[in-house]
């Protein structure tokens, strides 16, 4: 085999190793950031309100933010509409 071709083989072997590794370092960098969102959209900030819990599911967040709501509507600070309104987004479809 003459020099100049296995020097070619070489490097495409180089350059297939190396694009594997680079699409690898993609595909890990990506599912990390997907990871790491995920993580945060499930932290609410004070003062958000978190999404619906899954049907029959009250998570100690949504429990703790319709407690907040009762005092709130027991102290006269909410409504009897807006409590409801409130209560039904945090519950989710019935």
């Amino acid at each position: 085999m003459p020099f100049g071709q296995d020097r070619r083989q070489r490097r495409r072997r180089a350059a297939l190793i190396g694009g594997a590794a680079v699409a690898a370092k993609k595909h890990h960098d990506a599912k990390q950031a997907q990871q790491e969102e995920e993580t945060t959209s499930h932290q609410a900030e004070p003062g958000q309100v978190a999404e619906p819990a899954a049907a029959g599911e009250l998570t100690p967040e949504v429990l703790e933010q319709l407690k907040q709501l009762g005092e709130l509507h027991e102290q006269k600070v909410l409504s009897d509409e807006e409590f409801e309104r409130e209560k039904a987004k945090l519950l989710g479809p019935a």
